[in-house]
């Protein structure tokens, strides 16, 4: 329901949106995004004019930056619309460009299926990370089909298959591995894919290779000496810190996980939306923990770092019913009114 409640409700938002592309006359018609969204993967071929690759790079990248700032309604308006325009360009270039289009093509789709893991969507997650292995593989280029891979991995850790996608991880970062030489986008998606590996790893229950695995995230960070944004995986060390909090929240090590997110600090966070993902997963460790007060606090605070990221993830929602059930007393002021913009009933 809150799926459809963000699309569907950012219909209404400025045709051409954030990313500065040309609509058509049928395109600024189009219906309502979630249906924008499934019509362009199940239905007829979509119309939209071919645009030069540059303006196309720029609209990817400012897809990208809605993502990592959490604007998640601007990012629904925009979505089907861009992907249309990076298949018709990519459909009317060849040679040289035509890599280019595909592997811009093959982004429109990672971005696509990171937007549908949030709000709990796994069918079109899946759909449209299949779409993207397919473009980065025709692009040929290697960080590309790396990145698509991650997004093939996370939906097949969701839905259950948390080893193949532990393997497929590996043997993405293993394609990669940075020699002396090796640039910073290359270390940054090396050691993203690492990080993922391990958080994969936690899910599966192995514990020792979630470790061995974090660590080696770690030892690429330290390469990279600082927080960066190459190749938008916000990779380097505070990022993983982040992961190590979430391993150890999905290991039952909730001491392990507060402990390492106070070594953190959140202003220090380079996205909205990895501050959104922060607060959250310190907010289920204080609730693993029984904690409410902490795990209340936690919310809130995730809260006003990415308001999209709280109102629409369903791990949000279950831990705020459940405070809801233990509030006999209203000892945590407020949590109706966050209950209720969150969509829980209060």
């Amino acid at each position: 329901m809150r799926r459809r409640e963000l699309l569907t409700g950012a219909a209404g938002l400025a045709a051409a949106g954030a990313l500065g592309l040309p609509r058509t006359a049928r395109a600024s018609q189009a219906p309502a995004p979630a249906l924008g969204l499934e019509d362009l993967l199940y239905g007829p071929d979509p119309s939209a004019d071919p645009v030069p690759l540059a303006a196309l790079r720029t609209a990817t990248a400012r897809a990208r930056a809605l993502f990592q700032a959490a604007r998640y309604d601007q990012l629904a308006a925009d979505l089907p619309h861009l992907i249309a325009t990076a298949t018709s360009t990519r459909d009317h270039t060849d040679g040289n460009d035509r890599l280019a289009a595909d592997a811009l093509l093959a982004e429109t789709y990672i971005v696509a299926s990171g937007f549908m893991v949030k709000l709990n969507d796994d069918q079109l997650a899946w759909a449209t990370a299949d779409r993207a292995a397919q473009a980065a593989a025709a692009s040929g280029d290697a960080l590309t089909l790396a990145d698509a891979r991650r997004s093939v991995a996370t939906v097949m850790r969701r839905t259950g298959r948390p080893g193949r996608a532990r393997a497929l991880l590996i043997d993405a970062a293993d394609q990669i591995a940075p020699a002396r030489a090796a640039t910073p986008e290359q270390v940054s998606m090396y050691g993203t894919l690492l990080q993922v590996a391990a958080y994969t790893a936690a899910v599966d229950g192995d514990r020792a290779q979630a470790h061995d695995l974090i660590s080696e995230a770690a030892a690429a960070a330290n390469r990279l000496g600082r927080d960066a944004n190459h190749r938008h995986t916000v990779f380097g060390p505070t990022n993983v810190g982040l992961y190590q909090v979430s391993i150890a929240q999905v290991l039952g090590d909730n001491g392990t996980a507060i402990a390492h997110a106070k070594s953190l600090n959140p202003a220090a966070i380079p996205t909205a939306e990895r501050r959104g993902r922060y607060w959250i997963d310190v907010a289920r460790a204080w609730h693993q923990w029984g904690k409410p007060e902490a795990c209340y606090r936690s919310l809130l605070a995730a809260e006003r770092a990415a308001p999209a990221e709280v109102r629409y993830r369903p791990p949000v929602r279950r831990m705020t019913a459940d405070l809801l059930r233990a509030d006999r007393r209203g000892a945590l002021p407020g949590l109706r009114a966050f209950a209720t913009r969150v969509g829980v009933p209060a």
